[in-house]
């Protein structure tokens, strides 16, 4: 067997040479080459082709050392999976640097050397940094064909910013990573696991995709009323389809509440990716609810092979189906996802989470609720974008019933420059589809608020903590159709009590609901009044747009009021501030879109140097001058959910036992977080320590925190700690 042979091996089968079966032979050279093929098809949607074809080139060089050899034939004869103590991956790194001095060596050395273990610091005292890698001497003899080394210095395929520097060549070693990375994994599939292979082939065209929805928003439109909200969202559905034929770029899309803005942003998406040639949509979510939401709309208009769902709830019905495929590498022609797993992949450095990076360059990205971006990291994200829509192909969509103000002006250089608004005049589209009055109650006690709850029959109360819910909701339990919402239930609890509550209204019975702002969260419900404890405006304007959303009233009534509980220190009560000030300066519409602006103008101004909290973008700019990126301490930083939460199982009903039995007794235990995740409570850190020292907690394997004292769960009320020092035996998990 020749020396330059690479072997993907499957040790239930005996197999000694290239043509025995049992063992997937591959020549190294022409995995190296098929390799470099793909990744430079993946880096060419953002101008990197050669990069990537060198990349590709010179990834495993090492494995022509014959330490890597002896190392392949021993698996192979031994009918064992390789499991490779000889290094190979810093040998193409260390070859690129020299080859290439001026900083192109050390960009590909960055993929090269973590095409395996993740992109690594560029310079610290870890044995793993890449700047102690590229000075390690290896004591093996390589036999490698002379011309994959000669290949040309690969030109950067855009020109760099000296303000941005940090941000714009970091932002490249990641995409140039994740084409490689990709490329490394799909064609070792294609060998290993051809018939896997084969699950990842294309479903429609975007032109096949843009028909259906075409004949799925002719049968909307042709069954529709001609109500004016109904005739605005036709206004708006033209609007997205004439700015469709526009130059790919920035554009927001300023829309109320109500008005349509999915179905809308998609039309655009679609007719504007075929005009612009690019290759898929993503639309970015900042919560769960509103993802299945969406995306069960996308799958019923486009078929369930073409929608990709990806967050951590989604669990693909089938463990080897072309769903979980697609979620390594984002290869669907629309993904729906969260912030958390969008922004956080842009920063990280594993291999599999960068995987999916080259499939965002050249896309449509529909950025929805923008404004719930997180103030800590929002510089962080802004640069993001911008850097997406500057060099990477890609168009990008702000949506927002409140526009978040991080669009460029004299006293915010940082914003974003050149952004098209798609709606005409929004201004006068907020008018016309302003649906309620609001009125500022100032202080109410809990039991002014009660009296005042009770005087409506149907009626939606939202409030800041989970602890103000559940108070509320207290005093009104034995009355007839009082629901209440919060994250202390488990999902499949909220999603049966949000089925009842929408049945209760239909049926036009007395609904009151009292619930925390996951209502707010995209939820499809209709009251005429809303009860909205102070927040900031953009969770006000959330609220209200659960009231008269349907526009079937002359006006709904919003009510802002004061909690006799004053909030605590942080988010809340920075935002409740800021709102007060506007509200002072906005008396007449603190919804208008001016009042709006203003609100996040005064808040992303109060934050000051904390609007990138982590130091993210210094940390990029300082590693720019000599390419040390600290890409594992700014992947540890970059965290848009960051609390000290952490997971109650509930065994809720005989699936949660089944599930929790079966995980008792799994080898493998791959899987079944995702399929518990309907029956989990998170609770902060200090409620979690009450639970287990009160001996409340199983802790199956080690991993998974199960509830072993029911009454302490109640399905209308939730995980309630309160019951610890009071327990109540007839509340049992029902």
């Amino acid at each position: 067997m020749p020396s330059e042979y690479y072997a993907h091996t499957d040790p239930s089968h005996p197999g000694k040479g290239p043509d025995e079966p049992g063992v997937c032979w591959q020549t190294l050279e022409d995995h190296l080459r098929q390799t470099a093929q793909l990744a430079r098809g993946f880096a060419a949607a953002f101008g990197a082709g050669d990069w990537g074809h060198i990349a590709g080139l010179l990834h495993d060089l090492g494995k022509y050392s014959h330490e890597f050899q002896q190392m392949l034939r021993a698996a192979a004869d031994a009918h064992i999976e390789q499991t490779s103590k000889v290094q190979h991956s810093i040998i193409g790194a260390q070859q690129s640097t020299e080859k290439w001095k001026q900083g192109e060596g050390k960009i590909l050395a960055y993929a090269i050397a973590g095409h395996h273990t993740g992109l690594a610091d560029g310079r610290s005292n870890e044995e793993s940094s890449l700047a102690k890698r590229l000075q390690k001497e290896l004591p093996y003899d390589f036999n490698w064909p002379d011309e994959l080394l000669e290949v040309p210095k690969p030109d950067m395929p855009f020109t760099l910013d000296k303000m941005r520097a940090g941000l714009e060549v970091s932002f490249f070693i990641r995409m140039l990573f994740s084409a490689l990375v990709d490329a490394d994994f799909l064609d070792t599939e294609k060998h290993m696991k051809p018939q896997q292979a084969v699950l990842r082939s294309r479903g429609y065209s975007l032109v096949e995709l843009e028909g259906k929805l075409t004949v799925h928003l002719d049968s909307i439109e042709q069954q529709a009323a001609s109500t004016t909200v109904n005739r605005l969202r036709s206004q708006i559905l033209n609007n997205c389809r004439k700015a469709a034929r526009l130059n790919r770029g920035l554009f927001s899309l300023t829309v109320p509440t109500g008005g349509g803005k999915t179905l809308s942003s998609l039309t655009f998406a679609l007719k504007h990716a075929i005009k612009c040639g690019q290759n898929r949509i993503i639309y970015v979510i900042p919560f769960t609810s509103i993802i299945e939401q969406n995306a069960a709309i996308f799958r019923d208009i486009f078929g369930d092979d073409n929608v990709l769902e990806h967050h951590s709830n989604y669990e693909p019905v089938e463990e080897e189906h072309r769903t979980r495929l697609a979620s390594e590498n984002w290869d669907a022609p629309i993904v729906v996802t969260t912030n958390v797993q969008f922004f956080e992949s842009l920063f990280a450095c594993r291999s599999s989470r960068s995987r999916k990076l080259h499939n965002i360059a050249n896309s449509v990205i529909i950025m929805d609720e923008v404004q719930a971006l997180p103030s800590e990291l929002l510089l962080p994200c802004i640069e993001a974008i911008r850097e997406l829509a500057l060099n990477y192909q890609c168009s990008l969509v702000l949506c927002s019933a409140t526009q978040p103000a991080i669009q460029r002006r004299e006293d915010f250089s940082a914003g974003l420059a050149d952004v098209r608004e798609i709606a005409e005049d929004p201004d006068r589209l907020a008018g016309h589809l302003k649906r309620t009055t609001v009125f500022d109650l100032g202080e109410q006690s809990d039991d002014l608020l009660i009296e005042r709850i009770r005087q409506h029959e149907k009626v939606l109360c939202v409030v800041n903590t989970r602890k103000h819910a559940l108070r509320l909701y207290e005093q009104l339990a034995e009355e007839v159709n009082v629901f209440h919402l919060s994250a202390s239930l488990c999902p499949v609890d909220r999603s049966r009590i949000l089925h009842n509550i929408r049945e209760t209204l239909k049926e036009q019975k007395p609904c009151r609901v009292i619930s925390t702002q996951l209502v707010e969260a995209g939820v499809d419900i209709d009251f005429p009044v809303v009860y909205r404890a102070i927040a900031g405006i953009d969770s006000i304007a959330q609220a209200a747009g659960r009231c008269n959303r349907e526009g079937l009233l002359e006006s709904g009534a919003v009510f802002i009021f004061r909690p006799e509980h004053k909030l605590p220190p942080g988010y809340f009560r920075q935002t409740a501030q800021t709102t007060e000030s506007v509200m002072r300066r906005f008396s007449e519409d603190v919804l208008s879109l001016s009042a709006i602006e203003e609100y996040f103008r005064d808040y992303y101004w109060s934050q000051g140097e904390r609007l990138d909290n982590k130091g993210i973008l210094q940390l990029l700019r300082e590693g720019a001058l000599r390419l040390n990126f600290p890409f594992r301490e700014v992947a540890n930083r970059f965290r848009l959910i960051e609390d000290d939460h952490k997971p109650v199982i509930v065994p809720r009903d005989a699936e949660a036992e089944k599930l929790i039995q079966q995980i008792r007794y799994a080898d493998c235990l791959r899987g079944f977080s995702r399929k518990l995740q309907k029956y989990t409570v998170q609770i902060n850190q200090r409620e979690w320590d009450r639970l287990r020292d009160a001996g409340c907690l199983d802790m199956v394997h080690e991993t998974f925190p199960v509830l072993t004292c029911p009454h302490l769960y109640h399905e209308k009320t939730g995980l309630n700690l309160n019951k610890l020092d009071n327990p109540d035996p007839n509340d049992l998990i029902s």
